[in-house]
């Protein structure tokens, strides 16, 4: 049996206790950074052998664990923060598994873009989540699309790029255009951001930008 298990996106105190009890209980816990995943652990005195599984090696190791989780392993999947398979790896395995008809178990939890979301001021009644952007090839062909949707925009940013992004958002979106910037959410400097592409873009060129962001962008009023 595989759990797909949603770690805290900053502060330790957001993980369920459910978690807690099958991180104890499971064989084998794959991590996308062990050495990540090891101070969560530690922090709640969990001894777990862990295995790395991440974007560089899941094609490798793919069918070696489906091999042990046929064979009767249980085993847990935790990304460096938030739900594994979101931006991040975990879709191969999960859906190696489905095939190969292995139970599959995936726990409610952390996930950046819904406190973003909600916290955002902005219609969240229906809403597109992006992730992130192609960095180069397909880029623009991408952003003039959503220039024409409606709903609620939600994309995920490194800090180095996300002035720059949000400049290209006011070329195609408008400068008029609301959005809200999280960043280090559940952190001790958590920031949001509200207004328009514009006030929000010179917010952020004024002072340099560290940690997680997530950008929400208004749809195209109908």
């Amino acid at each position: 049996m595989l759990y797909i298990i949603p770690t805290p996106i900053g502060n330790l105190q957001d993980i369920t206790l459910r978690a807690l009890e099958i991180l104890k209980q499971v064989d084998l816990v794959l991590a996308e950074d062990t050495r990540t995943s090891s101070k969560l652990l530690n922090h709640y005195q969990i001894n777990k052998p862990l295995a790395p599984f991440h974007q560089h090696n899941e094609h490798q190791v793919l069918q070696h664990l489906m091999n042990q989780l046929q064979g009767g392993k249980t085993m847990a999947l935790v990304s460096d923060a938030g739900t594994p398979a979101i931006s991040d790896p975990g879709f191969l395995l999960v859906r190696a598994c489905v095939k190969a008809g292995v139970k599959v178990e995936c726990l409610p939890g952390a996930t950046a873009f819904v406190p973003a979301l909600v916290n955002s001021g902005l219609p969240a009644n229906r809403f597109t989540f992006e992730g992130f952007l192609p960095p180069k090839k397909g880029r623009q062909t991408m952003l003039k699309k959503l220039a024409e949707e409606e709903r609620t925009m939600i994309f995920y940013e490194s800090p180095h790029r996300l002035v720059k992004t949000l400049q290209e958002f006011i070329t195609y979106f408008g400068a008029e255009r609301l959005c809200s910037v999280s960043r280090e959410l559940t952190k001790l400097y958590e920031e949001n951001a509200r207004g328009t592409l514009q006030e929000v873009c010179t917010h952020f060129q004024q002072k340099e930008v560290k940690g997680e962001i997530v950008i929400v962008v208004a749809g195209k009023e109908g």
